[in-house]
This record gives C-alpha cells, sequence and structure tokens, in this order.
C-alpha cells in the first residue's frame, strides 16, 4: 500500500489527473477533480496541480496516449511533484507503467480513500474492515511492492524468513499466499464481530426501542447532529471521513418517546465498491433501522449530486425502500434564501437546520416523533397489583411515563407498540363518555 501514514516523507506534493473520454461528463470529471483534491489534503499532501486530460479512447498501457502521458510526468517533475494521484482507476499494470514513465509514486482515488480510512480506523471492527480492503486492493499489486524480493528460493530452509518456499518458488509467491491467508482470518474475524452485533441488536429489539440511521454524504454535519440531539461527544470535524465506526446513541424526543441515532460513515462518490463490501458490517445499521436520516450540507454547491450520491449508495446496500427524512443541515452558511426557498421546492417534505445553531431542530425532532406516533400508542392501564408480571412486561418492552398506585390497582401510563397494545387490551382504561347535555332534547316537528 501507499502508506502516508507510516511513511509521511514519501510523499510531499502531488499533481491530480483525471482522463476523461466523453465531451458530456466534462462538469462532472471536474467536479470530481475537485472533490479528489480535498481527498488528497485530508492525507496532509500539497497538491501542486490538477489536469483534467481529454482522451478520445481509452489506451491499455496509460489509459490516455503515449504522448500525453510522456507530457504529464514531465509537468510533474517541472513542478516538484513526488507524486501523481489518479481520480480515474487504475489497474495494477497501468500503474506499474506509470511509475516507470514519471520516476515517482502513481496512485488512484481508491488508494487515496483506503489510506484515509486507514488513519481514521478506531474500534477493532473499523480497523479489521479497512484491513481487508487494503489486502484485496494490494494484493494483485504486489509486484511493484515486493520487486526486491522478487527471487527464487531453493528451499524450506531459507535464512529468517517468514514462510518457507518450495523449489523454484519466488518471494512474490510466497507473499501472495501469505495474504491469502490473512485475508481469510480477517473474514472470520469480520463473521465474528457481525455475529456480536446482531445479538447486540436483538437486545436493542427486546427493548422495542426504535431506531434511525443517519446517513450522507462525509462532512455533511452528521456527529454534530447527532451530538447535538443527544449530548454525545462524537468526534466532529470538518474534515472528510471523520466518522468511521457506527456510534449509537439514546434520544429522548419531546412528547417522551424514545429512539436510537446511530451515526454513519459517510459517502463519496466513486466509492470503490471493495469498501462497499468490507464496510457491510458498518452500514448494516442503516439497513436495519427503522427509518432513515438523510443529512446533506445546504450550503454545498454539489449538493444535488451528494443527494443523488447517498441514494445511489443505499440502494447498493439494499435500503432504498427505508422511509427517509431528508435533512438540510448548515442553513447558517446561505446567505441566499432563494437557494434555500428552490431546494424546498425540490425536495418537499425536507426539513432545514444548522446543528451548530440549533435552528429548525426543534422541527426535526416533531418529524421524528410523527412517525413513531405510527409504531407506538400512548396508554393508561389499571392492573391489579397482583399481576406484578404485567407491570415488569411494561417496564421492558415499553417506554414508561408515569405510575401510580390507587386501591388494589396500578395506574402505568406509557407507549406501547401494536403487540403490546394487544395484549394488554383488557387492563387498557377506556377514555371516559362526553357527559350527557342537560337541555331538553329537541322534538322533531
Amino acid at each position: 500500500m501507499f502508506e502516508v501514514r507510516d511513511k509521511p516523507q514519501m510523499v510531499e506534493r502531488a499533481m491530480l489527473v483525471r482522463i476523461c473520454f466523453d465531451k458530456r461528463e466534462e462538469p462532472e470529471a471536474d467536479s470530481l477533480l475537485t472533490e479528489l483534491e480535498e481527498l488528497v489534503r485530508t492525507l496532509g499532501i500539497d497538491v501542486g496541480e490538477s489536469h483534467l486530460v481529454r482522451s478520445r479512447e481509452i489506451h491499455k498501457k496509460y489509459l490516455c496516449g503515449t504522448g500525453k502521458a510522456a507530457e504529464l510526468a514531465a509537468k510533474a517533475r517541472a513542478t516538484d511533484c513526488d507524486c501523481i494521484v489518479f481520480d480515474n482507476e487504475l489497474a495494477p499494470a497501468q500503474q506499474r507503467e506509470w511509475e516507470e514513465l514519471a520516476d515517482m509514486a502513481v496512485i488512484d482515488r481508491e488508494e487515496v480513500i483506503l489510506d484515509i480510512f486507514a488513519q481514521r480506523a478506531q474500534t477493532k471492527e473499523a480497523r479489521l474492515q479497512v484491513e481487508l480492503a487494503r489486502m484485496e486492493y494490494a494484493l494483485p499489486r504486489m509486484a511493484r511492492m515486493w520487486q526486491h524480493l522478487d527471487r527464487e528460493g531453493g528451499s524450506g530452509g531459507g535464512q529468517g524468513g517468514g514462510a518457507a518456499r518450495g523449489m523454484g518458488e519466488q518471494q512474490i509467491e510466497v507473499d501472495r499466499r501469505i495474504a491469502r491467508r490473512r485475508i481469510d482470518r480477517i473474514k472470520v474475524e469480520l463473521d465474528t464481530v457481525r455475529k456480536q452485533r446482531a445479538t447486540q441488536r436483538k437486545e436493542r429489539q427486546k427493548q422495542a426501542v426504535p431506531l434511525a440511521a443517519i446517513v450522507g454524504y462525509t462532512n455533511a454535519g452528521k456527529s454534530t447532529l447527532l451530538n447535538r440531539l443527544s449530548g454525545a461527544e462524537v468526534l466532529e470535524a470538518d474534515m472528510l471521513f471523520a466518522t468511521l465506526d457506527p456510534t449509537t446513541r439514546r434520544v429522548e424526543l419531546p412528547d417522551g418517546q424514545d429512539l436510537l441515532l446511530s451515526d454513519t460513515v459517510g459517502f463519496v462518490r466513486n466509492l470503490p465498491h471493495r469498501l462497499v463490501e468490507a464496510f457491510k458490517a458498518t452500514l448494516e445499521e442503516a439497513v436495519m433501522a427503522d427509518f432513515l436520516v438523510h443529512v446533506l450540507d445546504a450550503s454545498d454547491p454539489e449538493v444535488e449530486r451528494f443527494y443523488e450520491t447517498t441514494l445511489r449508495v443505499m440502494a447498493e446496500l439494499g435500503a432504498e425502500e427505508k422511509r427517509i427524512i431528508t435533512v438540510f443541515n448548515k442553513v447558517d452558511r446561505v446567505t441566499e434564501v432563494a437557494r434555500l426557498t428552490a431546494l424546498a421546492d425540490r425536495y418537499p417534505g425536507s426539513v432545514f437546520i444548522s446543528a451548530v445553531t440549533g435552528q429548525g431542530l426543534e422541527e426535526l425532532e416533531q418529524r421524528f416523533a410523527e412517525i413513531l406516533s405510527e409504531r407506538v400508542r400512548r396508554r393508561r392501564f389499571r392492573i391489579p397489583q397482583k399481576r406484578g408480571d404485567l407491570v415488569a412486561l411494561l417496564h421492558a418492552e415499553s417506554k414508561v411515563l408515569g405510575t401510580e398506585y390507587e386501591n388494589d390497582e396500578v395506574l402505568v401510563e406509557a407507549l406501547v407498540g401494536g403487540a403490546l397494545d394487544g395484549k394488554l387490551r383488557e387492563f387498557a382504561e377506556r377514555p371516559s363518555p362526553e357527559p350527557a347535555s342537560e337541555e331538553a332534547p329537541v322534538s322533531p316537528e
């Protein structure tokens, strides 16, 4: 791997390149190149130049023609760059060809994202997921990393080796075998993690507390929103991929209902598919949630593209049918009222907030309560004191709002789901009938 984290002296200045093969896609390509610049700067690397290159066809060796490739390599050297970063996906062979031509490190968008993820991962689960994605990415590229070891071994008794080599077996083949074994072990460990998370999820479901997942483009303010609503202290920073580990917090809504809110990793356009696969366990919170809170940066000119990106990734995860509340955050940064009006017209039913100032949060919480009201009912039960099992059941499977004692009965007011409401129907207190009017009825003529 590129290993910026472990060897920051390797790269100080990078040149960015995006090769576009269709003139109609140039605006999108230019936007992606701008996004790549932010990703690279997140690694602490200075960006020297950015080039949007046009090519009529895809060339096997360099993606673009040989002449254009030589020109780009010369520009990188002339501007004191020590790395070329491609927004296009590079095949391992193309990566090696570019490195030989430019005589410097050459990486692509996927490797940049993997290195950022490696820096951000905190929990064991996230570190395993990152390592799996990195190993799968690096496996076909080992030739460029281990050329100095590309030699034949004579027997299994080599000096100080981590693995024995058979007759005629090159070191690169040994390393690939070790890498494949490590990938298999990581997958086994991740299966264990998923089982543990499934157990935790079952425990939450027993408590009948609904779950909402906060999703959206990276750096849209998801963690800030979670902190504001729950009083949690989740890392929030003005950087891409500040959150990689799912964080779930309990929020009490104004009407007394409880809601679990889960923060998730942010999305980017062209998110590497292997990362979507590797982070399935992290993103399962979104798949298992009762509804989604889609947070967008209202001040970003690319907000509509980001909206589509998130929906596309959620579709890949099988969560496209979930109920979604669209939330436009950072409205305090928007100076043009017309922009917010246009967004409201384009996305009916959306909520406009500022997680920093608190603007619009009451409306958002009310929307949460409206959705939950479809799942639960507010009931008052009269339960005989000898039926302590039913009182315990209410405390275990509902939100108890208050308890009183009257004679030999326990009066419990609670928010209950449909199934529990049916079980306790005979103990539910009926509303008092309307008092009869004291006026004499009017006789029909």
